[in-house]
């Protein structure tokens, strides 16, 4: 089977759905939270989110939890007889012939559920050479599976609750936690990186609060990629079509963030369409949308270690202390 071009294919018929298809699709299994392994509670990361963000909608999955066959039976569970499990790709590097193996060599453990990386590059981001393996692998939904413990599916791993704090708070802790150089008073809201600025419309042009979050954090997505954070580039691989797949890391990395906190019923305003772009370097690439997710998840990341922390209650100044001051 190869593995990425089968993937690729799934995220082509995605898109081909039009914009607002794949968006509501994706923001709508979003309000569930990332998809998370059932037996780890460890999240799954880069293309293999939209593959399962994509079934939960299609199949109407409660749960954005997951399992393998394997790990559904370790649990004393069973999937159901006639269940459909949803492809996804792991990547490993495994040592060139006459090279050292040693914590080199695939394990071949087809129940990991990592997205790793996308390039089939001969060197991986540790120095060590290689060929880079994508290995599938095969996830029921919870929904799926019979006699699981029931913390596995209410109370474990569902999505980080925030309690009394709304989605819009949410994102303001993490627009205020990056510190970006945001200026206002402009008529379309972009990232200009040779200032290192983030520009955008006064607050009250926006057609909600919701519309104004959401469109500031897709700009800090952008914002993640300067040489001075994370320093991404793609000129030299896509070309003319760069720009449009660095709006693919963009769109994609908002994604993950607005359905971490909740923002799921919000749009990204004066966002400019860059579809077909898309298509079209997937459709020459079957390596693209794992580079597209892997950026996009460590632009994630890299916002979410960021957030601001939550008032401490002893900070808010004592009512009698107030009180004494009058």
């Amino acid at each position: 089977m190869d593995v990425r071009q089968a993937i690729t294919d799934r995220i082509i018929a995605m898109l081909e759905k039009g914009g607002n298809v794949f968006r509501e699709r994706w923001t709508r299994a979003a309000s569930h939270g990332m998809p998370r392994n059932g037996k780890t509670g460890a999240p799954y990361h880069g293309a293999n989110v939209l593959l399962l963000w994509d079934a939960a909608i299609e199949h109407g999955y409660a749960s954005n939890v997951w399992l393998t066959y394997k790990q559904a039976a370790s649990m004393g569970a069973q999937v159901r007889r006639g269940e459909r499990a949803v492809l996804c790709a792991h990547f490993e590097r495994k040592a060139m012939r006459g090279q050292n193996d040693a914590g080199i060599e695939a394990n071949g453990n087809s129940e990991s559920h990592g997205e790793g990386e996308g390039d089939a590059s001969d060197r991986g981001n540790d120095g060590r050479s290689g060929v880079l393996l994508c290995m599938p692998f095969w996830l029921f939904n919870v929904a799926q599976i019979d006699g699981l413990p029931e913390p596995t599916t209410d109370e474990v791993y569902e999505r980080k609750a925030w309690g009394d704090r709304s989605p819009i708070e949410g994102a303001m802790r993490f627009i205020g936690g990056c510190k970006a150089n945001i200026q206002h008073g402009y008529l379309r809201a972009a990232y200009s990186p040779s200032a290192d600025r983030i520009l955008m419309p006064d607050v009250d042009r926006f057609t909600s609060p919701e519309a104004y979050c959401a469109t500031a954090l897709h700009e800090l997505v952008h914002w993640t990629g300067n040489e001075k954070r994370l320093n991404r580039t793609f000129g030299e691989r896509f070309g003319d079509a760069a720009y449009a797949f660095e709006e693919l890391v963009a769109e994609l990395g908002c994604a993950f963030v607005l359905g971490h906190i909740g923002l799921v019923d919000a749009t990204i305003e004066g966002h400019a369409a860059y579809l077909d772009s898309w298509l079209q370097v997937l459709r020459n690439d079957r390596t693209a949308i794992f580079t597209a997710a892997r950026h996009a998840g460590e632009a994630y990341e890299f916002i979410l270690a960021r957030e601001l922390p939550s008032p401490s209650p002893s900070a808010a100044p004592d009512a009698n202390a107030l009180r004494g001051a009058e």
